[in-house]
């Protein structure tokens, strides 16, 4: 009688015919790459919704891991088609920088801290990087510690919380407001840090620029 072959060697295989890691797997149904692992090894069994991910995110059917039957999902015409889908789900990388001078461009930078993930959707819409926070003049949004993402941008619009270089000094997060003859930046915590105003002169002898603006906080706990 010919054995059954495991959910775990059936996902095993599915992985290397389609050029997956156990990470990769792992971030598509969110879950630890641990847990995938011991799936494998069939210490553990996907259950459930579990189940359903995984066969989702493998392009076959639930039943297809249960049992012996092999039914490839209708809408993967090609392994091509696959590996697209995959990809479009996978995140991309982006640097979380300790600190950014000026005067030095971004893809020059060494001292990198981390590595942050944002979707393929968002990167589609410009180029980013991620920013550990110093200090606590932001207090109480942004403490020290947390990583705000930042797509890269020469101005941002009047209220917005942007990266500011001013006077060659390390990048600041702040609150930028437009006023007509000038700029001020405002920190959240006013008792570290004043509101502080820049005339437009000001802003071109300096100099004071806006590196980016920050569309997300990744608090750390």
């Amino acid at each position: 009688m010919k054995q059954m072959v495991t959910i775990g060697e059936k996902i095993a295989k599915l992985l290397e015919e389609k050029n997956m890691t156990q990470r990769d797997l792992a971030k598509l149904i969110n879950v630890t790459e641990v847990t995938i692992g011991r799936y494998i090894n069939n210490t553990r069994e996907p259950k459930g919704s579990v189940l359903k991910d995984i066969a989702d995110a493998l392009g076959v059917t639930s039943d297809y891991l249960l049992t012996n039957k092999k039914i490839l999902k209708d809408q993967f015409r090609s392994s091509d088609d696959f590996s697209k889908s995959i990809l479009s789900r996978l995140g991309v990388k982006i640097p979380v920088l300790g600190k950014v001078a000026a005067g030095v461009p971004l893809e020059a930078i060494q001292d990198i801290e981390d590595y942050e993930e944002i979707t393929q959707e968002m990167a589609r819409k410009g180029e980013y990087f991620a920013l550990k926070i110093k200090g606590n003049s932001m207090e109480p949004k942004f403490t020290e510690g947390d990583v705000v993402i930042v797509r890269k941008q020469s101005d941002v619009e009047s209220g917005e919380i942007g990266v500011v270089i001013v006077n060659g000094c390390d990048a600041t997060v702040k609150k930028i407001i437009k006023q007509e003859n000038g700029i001020l930046l405002m920190a959240t915590n006013p008792a570290v840090f004043p509101p502080k105003f820049y005339e437009y002169k000001d802003i071109s002898e300096l100099p004071v620029y806006i590196l980016g603006k920050v569309v997300e906080l990744r608090a750390k706990f």
